[in-house]
């Protein structure tokens, strides 16, 4: 697997270490890449309502899926005792049971090939001395965070098997977020590898809006995961009004006042709205200053292609809440959510730390 990294990336680099490092960045831009399939499998099987068609965690033996008509029974037979069998889905087939199975099944599926694609070369890299002596807490932390996800995803799925029909709010926002932290940092260290990422900053806070942009992207992540979770895109389908005004009564009717942002619908998907707006008009911002302080600099054109995917990105969710979140829609809306965050991280990379210039290698 190495080979195939460095042969992919060996015509960027002379030197012993400049290759390791090419090979390495493109080992993390894969990774990265699966990530972005997992999150929308992810989304796919949240749409589909199939998370919890699988009722055990299994890390190892779970990867084989039910090869006979008895498994396939018995795994059956787990999910009719559950509230959501029980309460939404009475009476469903073996045949649509298996449909939603096969959602999930692929989501662990893809989790676990992840975890490989990280592992195994970060061993070969490792042990054969590939690896600077400043990369290795930070692959290492990046490793951390993919076990502490596989267990943060099984406690998602735990809060719907007893006595919820579907999964909590506040556990999927946080699985969501945690994948798009692991992705976010893939990039972020890819992107230190390459020694052509550093522009001169415009001015003296252009790196701080563009470090602010990456966290809006997140926190806006965070937020359309509380409205996955508590379907808040199948009410209020109106835009830009919501219930008729543009801010609507009873945001504030549960108490505790700060209860309403994680379990009102009408609240979570209005906060959702303003963050939208905010980083639209941070990214906005940002993008026309750059253009005055650094006509056709490499600077200016990562901040208005950064514009431009946040402006297609704000027009595919409006479509996707006035048509009342149809799957296709909801996936390319969260795929864009992805790619905005992606091309933030990668944005405020190239403004942020200095060169290390590679230390000859052993």
């Amino acid at each position: 697997m190495t080979t195939i990294f460095q042969s992919a990336a060996g015509h960027e680099a002379r030197s012993p270490r400049l290759r390791d490092r090419a090979a390495i960045r493109w080992w993390l831009y894969v990774t990265a890449l699966l990530i972005f399939a997992l999150v929308i499998v992810g989304g796919a099987t949240r749409l589909t309502d199939s998370g919890l068609s699988i009722t055990e965690w299994k890390p190892i033996h779970g990867i084989v899926p039910p090869l006979s008509a008895a498994e396939w029974q018995e795994e059956f037979q787990l999910y009719q005792r559950i509230p959501q069998y029980q309460q939404l889905n009475l009476g469903m087939s073996l045949d649509e049971f298996k449909t939603i199975f096969w959602w999930e099944w692929a989501h662990r599926f893809l989790a676990r090939a992840i975890g490989f694609v990280f592992a195994m070369p970060l061993a070969v890299f490792w042990l054969s001395g590939r690896i600077e002596p400043f990369l290795k807490p930070r692959l290492v932390a990046i490793l951390a965070l993919g076990g502490l996800q596989g267990a943060v995803g099984w406690w998602m799925v735990a809060s719907g098997l007893t006595e919820r029909t579907d999964v909590s709010q506040y556990r999927l926002a946080t699985h969501l977020t945690i994948a798009c932290v692991i992705f976010a940092a893939i990039l972020w260290v890819a992107r230190g590898l390459a020694s052509e990422r550093h522009d001169m900053p415009p001015s003296g806070g252009s790196a701080g809006v563009a470090g602010l942009i990456a966290l809006l992207s997140l926190a806006q992540i965070y937020l359309g995961g509380l409205v996955a979770g508590l379907n808040a895109g199948l009410t209020f389908n109106t835009w830009p009004l919501m219930d008729g005004m543009l801010v609507p009564d009873g945001l504030l009717v549960m108490e505790p006042a700060w209860v309403n942002f994680f379990e009102n619908v009408m609240t979570v998907q209005f906060t959702h709205r303003i963050g939208a707006y905010v980083l639209f008009a941070v990214v906005a911002i940002h993008a026309f200053a750059s253009m005055l302080q650094a006509p056709g600099s490499v600077h200016t054109r990562r901040a208005l292609l950064l514009f431009a995917a946040v402006l297609v990105q704000a027009m595919i969710g409006i479509t996707t809440l006035l048509l009342a979140v149809p799957i296709t829609w909801a996936l390319a809306h969260q795929a864009g959510g992805i790619l905005v965050l992606g091309l933030a991280v990668i944005h405020a990379r190239a403004l942020t730390g200095e060169y290390r210039a590679p230390a000859p290698a052993a």
